[in-house]
């Protein structure tokens, strides 16, 4: 053998006796077959097999069983990030005619998917108040294939009566999905509870360090399962297994990320209940909560996301008032371990409250009186500057 044959032709070398606690990284675009006949067979392997790099590497199905036992799934599906996983879901559930209900505080890239993707398709969605619990028979017709909660909702915090909502979807022979990224399965299994489609941004928690992109889709029923691969297939939608090996080893300290990032956040949210500068705390830990019955009675605790209402006169002020935070960063997204404040603007309510524009609050690791000094402080240059005689 030559040279340069052997650049590119490796020897095999001895793998027994090694044994680590990693996973390993297993990059592929082509999968290489024994025989004419095996490859020519290959798509029988599908869809929990390797056939092509597209369809994923050993390291995508740990992550991807990792996913499903935490969810109490029989699969999941890996997507490039939480909102590709939903626009697959619907893609993949909804045919022209049919009609998809979501919640009125949800994420607002759903919204554009629905209005901008999936109605120039024949495909109807219609907006239900968050609270609706067992009112959401109401918005059911004929053509309603899929509800899709989001619980707690972005930004407003409400959280769904998820079993209520499923009850109504079993007796009229309804699919439901639900996004679960803000309470993880560690805080709500939402399958265990009898939704057919979990979803997550593994973006967030479950990667725990703001570099990297992923989601999931966890179903109940294989066969669903089969269809979502198919459908990702055809589009061409894959993920690197360089962004799983990184959530699989962000999500080992999830459990302890978590129970902290939880317990902080209740206590900075309870600390700011009454400060003047804001009219609400909107966190599902609190009782004024609108839903903190259901969170009480369905999820196990609190993750780190929750918002303020200011006192109206001060929203004018704020942009400027955050440009002197010390700890908390402005930006999107959240669930690192660096702590964050984005200012969210609410539309399209169906006569919820609050109206106007939120400070959405994500508690990361930083110490918490650090960050606790740096929100009242951020409060308190509100309140003088929309107060000037009292500075």
């Amino acid at each position: 053998m030559k040279d340069l044959t052997k650049l590119v032709h490796r020897p095999e070398v001895e793998v027994a006796g090694f044994s680590s606690l990693s996973v390993p990284t297993h990059r592929a675009s082509t999968i290489v077959f024994p025989t004419a006949e095996a490859y020519a067979k290959r798509r029988l392997r599908e869809p929990d097999g390797y056939a092509y790099g597209l369809d994923g590497t050993p390291t995508t199905r740990a992550l991807e069983a990792q996913i499903a036992a935490l969810e109490q799934g029989r699969r999941t599906m890996l997507l490039p990030s939480g909102q590709a996983a939903i626009a697959l879901l619907f893609l993949t559930v909804l045919r022209p005619g049919d009609t998809v209900l979501i919640p009125d505080t949800v994420y607002p890239p759903v919204r554009a998917l629905c209005a901008n993707v999936l109605a120039h398709q024949g495909i109807a969605h219609r907006l239900y108040p968050s609270l609706t619990g067992r009112g959401i028979e109401d918005f059911i017709d004929g053509s309603v294939r899929l509800i899709w909660t989001e619980s707690p909702g972005s930004g407003t915090m409400e959280v769904e009566d998820i079993p209520a909502i499923v009850d109504v979807a079993r007796r009229r022979g309804l699919l439901v999905g639900c996004d679960n990224t803000w309470a993880t399965p560690l805080l709500f299994k939402p399958l265990a509870a009898g939704v057919d489609f979990s979803v997550e941004a593994l973006t967030k928690y479950a990667a725990g360090h703001s570099d990297v992109l992923l989601g999931s889709v966890t179903v109940r029923d294989l066969d669903w399962h089969a269809r979502l691969r198919a459908m990702a297939k055809v589009m061409g939608i894959g993920v690197s297994p360089d962004d799983c090996a990184l959530v699989l080893r962000g999500i080992e300290t999830l459990g302890v990320r978590l129970a902290h990032i939880g317990r902080v956040s209740i206590g900075i949210a309870e600390a700011l209940r009454d400060h003047p500068a804001v009219s609400r705390v909107l966190h599902p830990a609190l009782a004024e909560c609108p839903g903190h019955g259901f969170w009480k009675r369905d999820m196990s605790g609190a993750s780190g996301v929750f918002s303020l209402a200011l006192q109206p006169a001060l929203d004018a002020l704020l942009n400027e008032a955050l440009a002197d935070l010390r700890v908390f960063v402005i930006g999107g997204s959240w669930g690192g371990t660096r702590s964050l404040v984005a200012p969210m603007t609410v539309q399209g309510r169906l006569g919820g409250d609050p109206a106007g524009r939120l400070l959405r609050i994500s508690i990361g690791l930083e110490d918490p009186d650090d960050l606790l000094e740096d929100l009242v402080g951020l409060l308190d240059r509100l309140l003088i500057a929309g107060n000037p005689a009292h500075s």
